[in-house]
């Protein structure tokens, strides 16, 4: 019955276990660079359709470009973005060496986490108020009855809950991940 409800509050929480994978928490790991979009004849393009990304250390990304001229401006890319890290350019690959984070660092990941994980919280709710208003005109329209109405609200409240839960099971595993670099 809630189906169209539920997976609206998946796709939430999927949406923020993807934000959480593009935070920059000591590993090296590519999909930081998935929100990076490079000028590629014009058009902003992903650097993962440009080049090849590998993680030859825990610590590393190399990137090289397929075709050798957008090297710079993927260079200027990463530069540009808010990764605070400058790649090391030899000609055919770029290099991101990903230092350990500073305890100042963590804390700013941290929040950056918990502002994610607020930003989810808030769409889960305002996906329930929305369903709520929906019933309710049903009910004005005497579609539903005060009873079907009264479950209804109990029942979206109960699927929140669980959705809430689970958004800060997702942001605490993330948490303790920066917390152990």
């Amino acid at each position: 019955m809630y189906d169209e409800y539920e997976s609206k509050m998946k796709k939430t929480v999927e949406v923020l276990e993807n934000s959480f994978a593009t935070i920059r928490a000591g590993r090296a790991n590519p999909s930081v660079l998935d929100q990076l979009k490079v000028d590629y004849y014009g058009t902003p393009t992903p650097i993962n359709q440009i080049a090849t990304v590998s993680n030859p250390d825990p610590r590393t990304l190399m990137i090289q470009p397929w075709d050798a001229s957008s090297l710079g401006p993927i260079e200027k890319a990463i530069i540009a973005s808010d990764l605070g890290i400058n790649p090391a350019n030899d000609g055919r690959f770029l290099r991101l060496v990903f230092p350990q984070p500073s305890e100042e660092r963590r804390k700013e990941l941290i929040k950056q986490v918990s502002k994610y994980a607020e930003e989810a919280k808030i769409a889960i709710r305002n996906i329930r108020r929305v369903t709520v208003e929906k019933y309710k005109a049903q009910k004005k329209t005497g579609e539903i009855t005060e009873d079907d109405l009264a479950d209804t609200e109990k029942d979206l409240q109960k699927l929140t809950d669980n959705y809430i839960k689970e958004v800060e099971k997702v942001a605490q595993r993330k948490e303790s991940e920066i917390k152990e670099i």
